[in-house]
C-alpha cells in the first residue's frame, strides 16, 4: 500500500513538466495509456475470454462502478492542470467521510459520533480553503478545486453501489479498464486538435501505467491484507508525497490557506481511523 501511494503521488509533479498538452489532451492520454496497460495486465491475470465474459455478464454493478471511475480519472486529471496539486489532493481526501456520510443516507448505516466530528471538521477546512479562494478572486483555482469534488464524490457513490448490490462473486477490477475507456470517449473531441509533444507523450504514459494501472492493482491486492482503517490512513499518504514532490521538483509552494485547510483535514482522517484501529485492537 505504501508503494501505490507513492506511485500515486507522482502525478502532480509529471502534470508540471508538460509542455503543451491542456486539460483535456492530458487527461485523454493518460487514460488512453492506462487503459491499454489495463488491458494488458487484465488479460495477463484473468486471460482473454474470462476478460470478455466478465465484461458482458458484470451487469449493472460492474458498469455503474466503471462509471464513476470514469469521473474520477477526469475530474482528478482536469482539475490538476487547473489548480495546484494541495488544493485537489486535499479535496480528494475527503472521499472516506463522503462515502461515511452517502451510505448513511442510502444504506441506513449508522456513523460513530467520531466519524460525525471528522465529517465536521474536514468540512470546516474544505470550507476554509474554498473561502480563501472566492476572497483571491482566482476562478481558475476556484474551479479547480470544485472539479476535485467530483472525486471523493464518484468514490463515495462507486462504493455505497458495491455495498448496495453486493459483490456476487462479479469481479469488479475489470470496471477499472471501463472507468479509463469511458474517461478516453468523454475528452477526446475536446483534445481535439492534438498538441502533446513527444515528451507530453512520454510523461502521460509513465502516469497511465507507473500511477495509475500498476498501483490500482497493487492496492487491490494490499486490500486482502489490511483493515479499512489501516487502509484508509496509508493513503493518506498520497497527500504528503504529492505536495513534497511538487514542491521539491516544479516549485509549488502550497499557500497557507491549503496548509491550515490540509491539517484541519488529513488530522480529522487521522483521528477518526486511529480511534477506529483502536476499536479494532
Amino acid at each position: 500500500m505504501l508503494l501505490a501511494t507513492l506511485l500515486w503521488s507522482m502525478a502532480g509533479v509529471v502534470t508540471r513538466h508538460l509542455q503543451s498538452a491542456g486539460s483535456f489532451e492530458a487527461t485523454f492520454w493518460r487514460s488512453f495509456f492506462n487503459a491499454v496497460a489495463l488491458l494488458v495486465l487484465l488479460a495477463w491475470l484473468r486471460g482473454w475470454r474470462t476478460l470478455a465474459a466478465t465484461l458482458r455478464s458484470g451487469g449493472a454493478t460492474l458498469w455503474l462502478s466503471g462509471a464513476c471511475w470514469s469521473v474520477m480519472f477526469t475530474a482528478f486529471m482536469v482539475a490538476i492542470t487547473m489548480t495546484t496539486v494541495a488544493n485537489v489532493l486535499v479535496t480528494m481526501a475527503i472521499a472516506p467521510l463522503v462515502t461515511a456520510l452517502v451510505a448513511r443516507f442510502a444504506l441506513g448505516h449508522r456513523l460513530p459520533a467520531r466519524t460525525w466530528a471528522a465529517v465536521l471538521v474536514a468540512g470546516a477546512g474544505i470550507a476554509w480553503m474554498y473561502a480563501n479562494e472566492v476572497a483571491a478572486a482566482d476562478p481558475r483555482h476556484l474551479a479547480g478545486t470544485a472539479v476535485a469534488l467530483g472525486v471523493p464524490i464518484a468514490a463515495a457513490i462507486n462504493w455505497t453501489v458495491i455495498q448496495k448490490t453486493g459483490r456476487g462473486g462479479t469481479d469488479l477490477l475489470p470496471a477499472v479498464l471501463i472507468g479509463a475507456v469511458g474517461s478516453c470517449l468523454v475528452t477526446l473531441l475536446p483534445s481535439v486538435p492534438f498538441a502533446a509533444t513527444g515528451a507530453d507523450l512520454a510523461l502521460l504514459g509513465l502516469l497511465g501505467v507507473a500511477q495509475l494501472a500498476i498501483p490500482c492493482l497493487i492496492a487491490v491486492a494490499a486490500a486482502r491484507y489490511l483493515s479499512a482503517p489501516e487502509a484508509a490512513l496509508l493513503s493518506l499518504l498520497e497527500i504528503v508525497f504529492g505536495v513534497t514532490w511538487t514542491w521539491l521538483g516544479a516549485g509549488e509552494v502550497p499557500g497557507r490557506h491549503v496548509l491550515v485547510g490540509g491539517a484541519l483535514v488529513i488530522g480529522a482522517l487521522v483521528a477518526n481511523e486511529a480511534l477506529a484501529l483502536r476499536r479494532l485492537g
